[in-house]
């Protein structure tokens, strides 16, 4: 009998997962009190920390911010952070499957969302600018909170936070109080894709020190699509989603030390590794397509690991800080890519005639960085933050092409192992500072700018001749946010500011036949960085148990990046290169609203308006996120924490400003509502451990739709599903 690796690490992760049950008598003598109750209800007024550097209300927080704390990522049972916010006025998803989905905020997507791990920066300038990097890298299962600003956030955070940033911030060590253990071990399982996932966490302190180990794997398989109608797209019985299953895991392992008075050093690995995974498609021939091409992107393979050291001091009382620290940084992301086209040439040719196209891409990226941050306390009022940051991503690419012409006599294939990207670095550094004024009792104010200095050159490439090239840009950029607190109960919000995105390696230095065979890509060194001037005004009630929120936010990207022909040709193709022509204008609202009664019972409602317009060319249609959106929920929370339910229901309106060429879908893209219902029990304490049970029905009439991003490369979202998980804490 043979035992496939795939069988022996299931094996191993199920082994793992009932030996950890196991483990609770090790701390049977903590105080019950003292655990985590995961059925908690989530914080009406949260703290956040992302926005402004320093802790801060939500209500009181002069931008859009968005916190989901663990016990609503629990209950949410996401495959992603990126799932979390589904919906979240402003925000889209983009890709379908297991581990593939990222955030569109506001009509920017891709490496114009700056996605963040405990404030380090999870982007790579190896990435395509429509993709950005993937959600999935930080462990949903160890996240202690998610936050999201909406709108861009370069002051703090330098390139690519044009339209938004998300903040996983994982769940750390015991720092303070005795010796004590404690730790949680689940199991899902999902129906539409048969997931298997156990996941576990032990974290203690003993000795003053504290630490925290954590683990997930996860075993998913490629989803159906049910049956329906979604614009002009007819299904008569379910689909198969091809390439959405995943087979990957997420391990993190941390220790903290007091190293004085009220300073600490923290010390944290972590790995990401998927096996499988694709960026999912509907065979042409489930739409009615015979002669459709075939586009078929995967991921055989990607690893991650960071591993950071930071030192934090939160009561110097120096002249320069009261407040202190330094965080250091090396990530390493290897990742296979694998891209297959097949162009049929249709009617009056020999069947199964078309051209094929197979590229496969290997990149080994590794990024050093480091970020050091000072806040001081002025006059007991003002708060001023600064400080420098640094990284440079240093890339090494394998590559091989293969071209042919199938059906008429024996392919003779176009094959080249050159690299269309070469080795390349990308080096960033930055000096930031932001003040945050209490001007009066009611009135604050928070001013802040950075210079950033980012330079990009190609190394030596085995295969490529050409010379070594290099582009700089320094950017200088600010923002000013204003709050008025009209009372206590209602806030008025205003910010104006300016952010920047340089352009990354692949837009640069890209440099070969486009992967499709239909062009070739000449490289542009020369790009300048993308910038944008937002402008948002709003408002926050909250009073008592009711909670109102509404922004009006507008935004001007100048120097967008796209790529355009040049009128000439490279041998027998036609050439493009990436340009600096784009000016986009976005505008929309977003509104959200609660209340919750001291019964346990609860309503939440929002609605988001979206629109977007090509400055240059108004006729131009560049919507590809909802122009409409409405949702709401109703949830009853039982006072005594025992058990909850709630039940979910999301409206997408049609939006009709979009290219969709000759998509099958139609000229549009349709409107759907979605239905979903939750409840989850906390089933009791036995032995010193606490049982839980929760269960999701997503979906429940079983739709056929598409989050808008997928929708002109069809890839619909799964029918009608369960999902149930199983906690046991300690």
């Amino acid at each position: 009998m043979t035992t496939t690796p795939r069988a022996i690490r299931r094996t191993l992760a199920l082994t793992a997962f009932a030996a950890a049950a196991f483990v609770p008598s090790l701390a049977s003598a903590q105080s019950p009190a003292k655990r985590a109750d995961s059925t908690r209800a989530r914080e009406l007024d949260p703290i956040n920390v992302t926005a402004t550097r320093t802790p801060t209300q939500s209500f009181l927080t002069p931008r859009p911010v968005t916190v989901i704390d663990s016990s609503l990522a629990r209950r949410a049972q996401a495959y992603t952070v990126a799932d979390l916010f589904r919906t979240t006025p402003g925000v889209d998803i983009t890709g379908v499957g297991s581990n593939q989905t990222r955030l569109a905020i506001r009509g920017q997507r891709g490496q114009r969302i700056l996605l963040l791990e405990n404030g380090i920066r999870l982007n790579n300038a190896r990435r395509q600018q429509d993709f950005g990097e993937l959600p999935a890298l930080s462990d949903v299962e160890s996240a202690n909170r998610v936050e999201l600003v909406r709108g861009p956030a370069s002051v703090l955070y330098g390139t690519d936070a044009i339209g938004g940033v998300l903040n996983v911030i994982s769940s750390t060590p015991p720092t303070a109080g005795p010796n004590q253990l404690h730790g949680e071990v689940s199991y899902r399982y999902s129906s539409h894709d048969s997931q298997q996932r156990p996941a576990g966490s032990l974290s203690g302190r003993f000795g003053g020190v504290g630490f925290r180990l954590s683990a997930s794997y996860r075993d998913t398989d490629p989803y159906r699509a049910p049956a329906g109608r979604f614009g002009a797209i007819e299904l008569g019985s379910p689909v198969l989603v091809h390439d959405t299953g995943v087979l990957d895991a997420n391990y993190a392992a941390e220790i903290a030390v007091p190293v004085g008075s009220s300073q600490t050093l923290d010390a944290r690995f972590s790995r990401y590794e998927a096996r499988h995974a694709g960026f999912g498609y509907v065979a042409g021939a489930d739409l009615g397509e015979t002669d459709a091409p075939l586009i078929r992107i995967t991921y055989p393979d990607q690893r991650f690991n960071q591993l950071s050291l930071r030192y934090s001091a939160n009561a110097l009382q120096s002249a320069v800080a009261d407040r202190l620290e330094v965080t250091t940084y090396y990530q390493s992301n290897a990742r296979d890519l694998s891209l297959d086209i097949f162009i049929p040439f249709g009617p009056g040719t020999p069947p199964g005639a078309g051209v094929s196209s197979i590229s496969r891409n290997y990149t080994d990226l590794d990024t050093f960085g480091g970020r050091i941050e000072a806040v001081k306390i002025l006059g007991s009022r003002h708060t001023l933050t600064y400080g420098v940051d640094f990284f440079t991503d240093d890339s090494f690419n394998r590559d091989s092409s293969e071209t042919a012409v199938i059906g008429f006599g024996p392919p003779d294939p176009e094959v080249s192992v050159v690299p269309p990207v070469p080795n390349a670095s990308f080096r960033s550094a930055g000096a930031f500072a932001q003040l945050s004024l209490a001007l009066t009792d009611r009135l604050t104010t928070v001013v802040g700018a950075r210079v950033q200095d980012i330079r990009a050159a190609t190394k030596t490439t085995a295969g490529i001749t050409d010379p070594l090239v290099s582009g700089t840009d320094r950017t200088v950029v600010g923002a000013a946010n204003l709050l008025y607190q009209v009372s206590p109960a209602l806030v008025l919000i205003g910010s104006a500011g300016r952010a920047f995105r340089s352009p990354n390696l692949v837009e640069r230095f890209f440099n070969g036949p486009t992967p499709e065979g239909s062009g070739f890509q000449v490289r542009n060194p020369d790009l300048e960085p993308e910038t944008s001037v937002n402008f948002d005004v709003g408002a926050r009630v909250r009073s008592g148990p009711l909670f109102l929120e509404g922004f009006y936010y507008r935004s001007t990207i100048r120097n967008g990046i796209r790529i355009e022909p040049t009128g000439e040709d490279v041998g027998p193709f036609p050439a493009y290169r990436n340009v600096n022509v784009e000016k986009i204008h976005d505008q929309g609202v977003e509104l959200a609203g609660g209340i919750r009664t001291g019964s346990g019972f609860g309503l939440s409602a929002s609605f988001a308006h979206h629109s977007a317009e090509d400055a240059l060319d108004p006729t131009n249609p560049i919507g590809d996120t909802f122009s409409t959106r409405v949702g709401g929920e109703a949830r009853y929370d039982d006072p005594s924490g025992r058990f909850w339910a709630a039940y979910a229901v999301r409206h997408n309106g049609t939006r009709k400003d979009v290219e969709l060429g000759d998509n099958v879908l139609g000229s549009v893209l349709p409107a759907f509502t979605v239905h979903d219902v939750a409840a989850g029990a906390r089933l009791g304490r036995w032995g010193g451990t606490t049982h839980s049970l929760a269960l999701t029905v997503a979906n429940l009439t079983d739709r056929l739709y598409a989050e808008f991003p997928n929708a002109s490369f069809f890839r619909p979202e799964p029918g009608r599903r369960a999902t149930v998980t199983y906690r046991l804490g300690f």
